[in-house]
């Protein structure tokens, strides 16, 4: 069963009155709890293309298809939605809130979709456990590993039980040690069922993916799967 659907997906920015073209026409399903990685040199589209997927952008023309509805049919209200409640985000900065602790973080999304503070506090918590950080729930970022900080990123990311998870080079800033336990941890997310969107542009990495979808000039230029 398709999640995402994208029929020819067209991206156009204009700088000084030129037209630049960043995705050129771009057909993709990708299914349920499919595993992807979305590989490409820098300029290759793939960060725009992420951007479409996580609804923090639209196209110019074409289609998207998110669990059988058309993104381009969405108001604002309808788009911030989608990003609180079926979209999961984990970067490659951790984006976390210096002033809260990791347990308050981990929360934030529940915070904004109305759920009271105890039961928010229970889901985050739960979800802490879950990536194995029990014990740093009220450390604050700074007191926190890269590999930690991350950690809490991914909690934060699933805390709403999101159908997609969508990570944009989550190994970016972590050794290689740090970045094999962190994709083992979407290894994890994914058997469980949801949807996991990687960008990254280390081959080693893309390998924890089941499938890889290389990206040049804006159009793709290479579907596989690999080989497990």
């Amino acid at each position: 069963m398709n999640i995402i659907t994208l029929q020819n997906l067209v991206k156009n920015y204009y700088l000084w009155k030129q037209e630049i073209q960043v995705l050129k026409n771009i057909n993709l399903k990708i299914d349920k709890s499919e595993y992807v990685a979305l590989m490409g040199t820098s300029g290759s589209g793939k960060s725009t293309l992420m951007n479409i997927l996580g609804c923090l952008d639209t196209a110019t023309s074409g289609e998207y298809i998110l669990n059988n509805i058309n993104v381009r049919n969405m108001d604002d209200d309808a788009l911030a939605k989608v990003r609180n409640q079926e979209i999961g985000f984990v970067f490659q900065q951790f984006n976390l809130l210096p002033r809260l602790t990791a347990l308050e973080n981990v929360a934030l999304p529940l915070q904004y979709a109305g759920m009271d503070k105890k039961k928010r506090m229970e889901r985050a918590e739960e979800v802490m456990v879950s990536v194995q950080l029990q014990d740093r729930m009220h450390h604050k970022p700074n007191e926190l590993s890269g590999g930690q900080k991350q950690r809490v990123a991914i909690a934060r990311s699933i805390v709403n039980n999101p159908s997609i998870i969508l990570a944009d080079e989550p190994t970016g800033n972590l050794d290689s040690k740090t970045s094999h336990e962190i994709m083992k941890i979407f290894e994890e997310i994914s058997s469980r069922g949801n949807t996991v969107i990687l960008v990254t542009h280390e081959e080693d990495i893309a390998l924890f993916a089941k499938r890889v979808i290389r990206l040049k000039d804006g159009m793709i230029d290479g579907d596989t799967m690999n080989k497990k």
